[in-house]
């Protein structure tokens, strides 16, 4: 982990999961997500401690394991609040909850790993708990109630709104829970006028134009595989899943498997909600077929 300024009060931790850090007062900070597990969560701390600094509170800016992970150690090692808005709170208290989400029921032992499933912690809902320098705003799409936080040094903290060129070209179905309201969130982030925007999962950035570009491309083109092969033909849900691995060139596992199916469930729910995809069952199989 490396601690990086951004601007008078505004820092950031380069990790796998980038950990924001504002400054605000001489000895006392807010972190912005706090990475993948208690390792991370013992690493910020070192890096607090060289630095003479002291954890405040913890803003959260969604609920996924790989950004509540080093939570529950800080919490407890420091005492802080963390925060969080909307639905985001509960699955944070409960994280078992994601895993049960992604695959629909109590998970098996498998999907309970530390990439879906974090340690719980106590939280509060950020409405009113906003210390000064600091503004909210939604991020809805990739996940329930995601936030992004801007300071006061016009540093803009994205959470997962965006995702690298690097993600894409890696996974291309990256996660998502809602596709009308991403595509939605990347309106709105062509309206911000920031000195630098942080990626939770990328480099830091003065011009995300083109990602903004990128990541809409991806979707548009997402719909229109998974629109297309249900034209040709009715299809279950899994032949589309297997249809888009193997498009992608990606290899099942099952947190691939819950995460892929999750985020294809959400195409298709846009996609029948926009009116162009229906679906029928025949002898107790569900197909999806153009809208006739």
């Amino acid at each position: 982990m490396e601690l990086v300024k951004l601007g008078k009060k505004t820092y950031y931790i380069k990790n796998r999961t980038n950990i924001g850090v504002y400054q605000i007062d001489s000895e006392s900070v807010y972190l912005i997500d706090t990475g993948n597990d208690s390792d991370a969560g013992k690493k910020i701390l070192k890096i607090m401690d060289e630095n003479g600094w002291i954890v405040k509170g913890i803003i959260n800016t969604h609920s996924h394991a790989d950004h509540i992970g080093g939570n529950s150690l800080i919490q407890k090692k420091t005492g802080c609040s963390i925060y969080l808005y909307g639905s985001e709170v509960g699955f944070t208290e409960y994280p078992i909850l994601e895993p049960a989400f992604l695959y629909g029921a109590f998970p098996p032992s498998s999907l309970q790993n530390k990439f879906l499933l974090a340690k719980g912690s106590k939280v509060e809902s950020i409405e009113n708990h906003l210390p000064e320098g600091l503004e909210m705003f939604h991020l809805k799409g990739h996940s329930y109630d995601m936030i992004g936080i801007k300071t006061s040094d016009d540093v803009y903290f994205l959470g997962d709104s965006l995702l690298s060129e690097e993600t894409i070209s890696k996974h291309h179905l990256f996660f998502l829970y809602d596709v009308k309201e991403f595509l939605n969130t990347l309106d709105f982030l062509n309206t911000l006028d920031g000195n630098f925007y942080v990626l939770s999962h990328g480099e830091v950035t003065s011009d995300i134009s083109s990602l903004i570009s990128l990541n809409r491309r991806k979707v548009l083109e997402i719909i229109e595989k998974v629109q297309e092969f249900c034209y040709q033909k009715e299809k279950t849900f899994e032949e589309l899943l297997k249809y888009m691995f193997d498009t992608y060139h990606q290899t099942m596992n099952m947190n691939q498997f819950v995460l892929y199916g999750s985020v294809l469930r959400a195409y298709l729910s846009y996609l029948y909600n926009e009116g162009r995809l229906d679906y029928l069952f025949h002898e107790n199989r569900m197909f999806w077929r153009k809208n006739c």
